[in-house]
């Protein structure tokens, strides 16, 4: 997915809402680290979460990996991840950002449902302008999905193949007060590596704490 059409779709749909506030204005503050590592977990500190690697195969990084945009991906969206947790081996990788709600959204499954799908929809397109209409592709619907301490959450993903490559394209966005969470993931299928199983278990690892 081109991350940047996905982030414009939540910026429209959710920050754009009219009405009354129903928070604070929360802003980032870029003075401080992003996070810190401590042995295979990733602790934020601009942020509030946390992260596990599933293996040594994994690695995390601060810093937009080379690869990435020749995936698809814009560097003006990859620039608003806080954390990549890439497999070198693979080129496998997944991007965790959160990004203050404006003070006007309002969330609930229905609008995080609405997102998602709308991701999907327009990634399938992108495709299918990249690749021909003909262009096979393989999509999940919609789904609620559970992250530690998320109070909305839904999960999508589609499948193809580039190149001979079999590839999962998936994506999680959901909300937690105050901020909305955009996990992007890819898997590229290699011989050896079972990095689908190795993304479950990031996924699993990721919580969203309370800030002390």
């Amino acid at each position: 997915m081109r991350r940047t059409l996905f982030v414009l779709l939540a910026f429209v749909l959710i920050t754009g809402c009219a009405g009354i506030p129903v928070r604070k204005e929360v802003k980032e503050d870029r003075s401080l680290p992003v996070g810190k590592i401590e042995g295979s977990t990733f602790e934020g500190i601009r942020f509030p979460f946390k992260v596990s690697l599933p293996s040594p195969q994994w690695k995390f990084s601060v810093e937009i990996p080379a690869f990435m945009e020749g995936l698809g991906f814009k560097k003006p969206g990859l620039e608003e991840s806080e954390l990549f947790l890439i497999n070198p081996a693979t080129q496998s990788n997944i991007q965790i950002d959160l990004t203050p709600a404006g003070r006007r959204a309002r969330f609930n499954e229905r609008v995080i449902r609405g997102i998602t799908a709308t991701a999907y929809n327009g990634l399938v397109e992108e495709l299918k302008m990249d690749h021909g209409r003909d262009f096979p592709i393989e999509g999940s619907s919609p789904a609620p999905y559970s992250l530690k301490g998320v109070q909305y959450a839904a999960h999508q993903f589609v499948k193809y193949k580039v190149g001979g490559t079999k590839t999962i394209h998936g994506w999680v966005y959901g909300f937690t007060e105050p901020y909305q969470l955009f996990i992007i993931y890819i898997v590229l299928e290699k011989e050896g590596f079972d990095d689908l199983k190795d993304i479950q278990k990031i996924l699993d690892s990721f919580e969203v704490v309370s800030k002390k």
